[in-house]
């Protein structure tokens, strides 16, 4: 089965996802939004399966630093524009097995995901 982590190489979370999966020898790409890119369609997919408000991370410097007005208009109509402008913004990681996303990172979920 495909499984693929996305994320930000640097990202804490990530690393921790990482070092799992190389531990328990599960074969994954990792895709790195910012050396690989994003498009509309994968955010899109991720908002479909996951929620926007979910897979938006008001938590980071990316969120903190917008402006009011630009925080106070975010929904449902405008969020993949402004995910894929700032991938950031998006919690991570990403684990896709199959075709079922999970989101985040803790041993069992990921232990679930990989049975």
């Amino acid at each position: 089965m495909a499984t693929t982590l996305y994320g930000i190489k640097n990202c804490d979370t990530i690393k921790k996802a990482r070092r799992y999966l190389d531990a328990n020898g599960v074969d994954y790409a990792f895709h790195d939004y910012r050396s690989d890119g994003i498009d509309e369609k994968l955010v899109l997919s991720f908002i479909k399966a996951l929620g926007w408000e979910n897979v938006l991370n008001k938590r980071g410097t990316t969120w903190r630093k917008l402006d009011e007005k630009t925080k106070e208009s975010t929904d449902k109509s405008n969020i993949a524009a402004l995910l894929c402008e700032h991938p950031a913004m998006i919690k991570r990681p990403i684990l896709k097995v199959g075709t079922k996303l999970h989101l985040g990172f803790s041993k069992s979920t990921y232990e679930e995901a990989l049975k």
